[in-house]
């Protein structure tokens, strides 16, 4: 039997989701996927079912901007119960060790806090989507296999100190791509000489969105319910999701080279290796590596979908 085609529409865009705790990205990246019956949808980097907050979801061609958006700083609020040890630093996890909860103050938080800042290396937990052989880590730490990990360098900018009880604290977090607020909550509680775990976790920022564009699967629902038109009206622009890379208008001639994996020559050069390209109507098509000589090469070019 042959293979079949994928169904769905071609509908481009990025939709901001306030993910509900409980349920896994991916299962919120197929119910997004669904509603707005899309061809091709990916998001731009999982939350721990656990945890809830902003995930940018590409729908279409916006999926080839997905690894660059991934690559983006992110903020977060996050929660931690002290004095209980869990396998995977959350509450999602079997507890595997309890201490006492030493007595202490604000102040004992905030003095703590400047030592993991910066610029650092972090050791990944074995709960986590990276693979191992081909193998996910937290399936391996499922079946109480544990694998030595590489650390990661990371970059926390900034905590703040949200609030504070006899057996918890809460941080705003500030960081780079690949942090494991988990671990970094581990490591704190462990400072403070009892341990701890995540109770709570919430993405504030990713990928540049913040929670006031974000919107919760409920509202998708009531708005496709008025139909797919008006559904597609929520959708972001593509090109939005990356202000920072300069653009770049291009000729019919430079297009059709463009989609045929060939590098231009534009006479306007900048400083940024990244660029935005647009046709000559200001339709967006993808994205270009400009070198220091103005020769632009295809990186990710959308399909001209009315040639198809």
């Amino acid at each position: 039997m042959g293979r079949r085609n994928k169904k769905g529409r071609n509908i481009t865009g990025i939709v901001i989701i306030d993910k509900p705790t409980g349920r896994s990205s991916n299962h919120v990246l197929q119910q997004v996927k669904r509603l707005f019956d899309a061809k091709k949808a990916g998001h731009t980097g999982a939350l721990d079912p656990l945890a809830t907050g902003i995930l940018p979801i590409c729908l279409g061609d916006a999926t080839k901007v997905s690894s660059y958006l991934l690559d983006s700083d992110k903020a977060y609020h996050v929660t931690c119960k002290l004095g209980v040890v869990t396998d995977s630093g959350d509450s999602d996890g079997e507890v595997i060790s309890t201490s006492e909860i030493p007595a202490f103050t604000e102040q004992d938080i905030l003095n703590l806090l400047p030592q993991f800042t910066g610029l650092q290396n972090q050791v990944p937990p074995m709960f986590s989507a990276l693979k191992y052989k081909g193998q996910p880590l937290y399936k391996l730490a499922r079946q109480g296999i544990e694998v030595e990990r590489k650390s990661r360098q990371i970059t926390i900018y900034d905590i703040q100190l949200l609030s504070i009880t006899a057996d918890s604290f809460s941080l705003s977090v500030r960081c780079s791509k690949g942090t494991y607020i988990r671990t970094l909550v581990e490591d704190i509680s462990h400072a403070l000489g009892c341990g701890g775990h995540v109770s709570a976790l919430r993405r504030t920022v990713a990928a540049g969105y913040d929670e006031q564009q974000s919107m919760t699967i409920e509202q998708l629902v009531e708005a496709q319910e008025q139909g797919l038109n008006h559904l597609d009206t929520l959708l972001l622009p593509t090109e939005d999701a990356l202000p920072d890379w300069p653009s770049i208008i291009t000729t019919d001639e430079m297009l059709v080279a463009l989609r045929l994996g060939q590098s231009i020559q534009v006479e306007q050069v900048f400083e940024a290796k990244n660029v935005r390209l647009f046709s000559a109507n200001k339709q967006f098509i993808g994205l270009g590596e400009m070198s220091d000589l103005g020769v632009v090469s295809p990186k990710r070019v959308f399909v001209d979908h009315d040639a198809e």
